[in-house]
């Protein structure tokens, strides 16, 4: 039993499509789930959802999605949310506010939460506070606090990284289009079910970037500022 978990799209439609190829050909997996942050930054927000609905994948919500959902109800914007809001129109703000929390996926015959894979925006309580490499295991098991799973997926932070905190496998799958971690690979996760072991394996599929078609979509958009755009995508790094 394998699932495939993708995360931090940003608008950038052309590093979806080479991870979907990516997961097509490395199918067929249980499930397919995105871990929020579909629009808000990267050229394309519209063709990015566009493209979601066409897969039947499960879609949950990420920060920058439930943002710019808040940004249309209370009229408050800046140029970015503002370019990706006309991108999506009335009927993507919709979609995005439908967006659940997270997805909690079971093994096959498994009656027990605590061998459960739960996959989330950025931890599972809330779509801001990070669980980053750097944070030692108490700090972690703060966060996550006592949720009842053998594995947890996530994004947010945009860094690759695998670990374990006590009996819980972390996972963070980076991201399709802006990853942080000075690797300037699209990137998603593969969560696999041990049935003898009884335990989840976690492993990272790093793709190379369409790079220049990407930056020629960025630079022919009318994003506010796309040379800005460009140099945060090629820095791949806070």
């Amino acid at each position: 039993m394998r699932v495939a978990v993708m995360s931090d799209i940003h608008g950038f439609d052309l590093a979806l499509e080479t991870v979907l190829a990516d997961v097509a050909g490395r199918g067929p997996f249980y499930e397919i789930v995105v871990a929020g942050d579909l629009c808000a930054m990267g050229p394309a927000p519209g063709l990015v959802l566009q493209r979601l609905a066409t897969t039947g994948y499960f879609v949950i919500e990420g920060n920058t999605d439930f943002g710019l959902v808040d940004a249309a109800r209370t009229g408050i914007t800046d140029p970015e949310s503002q370019y990706a809001l006309d991108q999506i129109g009335d009927a993507g703000v919709d979609y995005l506010a439908s967006l659940p929390f997270q997805r909690r996926i079971s093994p096959p015959g498994s009656t027990d939460p605590g061998e459960d894979l739960l996959v989330v925006h950025a931890n599972p309580h809330d779509l801001e506070t990070k669980i980053t490499p750097e944070m030692n295991d108490e700090e972690v098991r703060q966060v996550i606090g006592h949720t009842k799973v053998a594995a947890i997926a996530f994004g947010h932070h945009h860094v690759a990284n695998i670990r374990h905190i006590d009996d819980v496998l972390l996972c963070d799958v980076s991201a399709v289009g802006n990853p942080k971690d000075g690797d300037l690979r699209c990137k998603y996760g593969i969560l696999s079910w041990n049935e003898a072991d009884r335990m989840w394996d976690a492993e990272i599929v790093r793709l190379d970037y369409p790079l220049d078609a990407t930056v020629e979509e960025i630079r022919q958009s009318s994003l506010p500022d796309p040379e800005s755009t460009v140099r945060k995508l090629l820095r791949a790094s806070y």
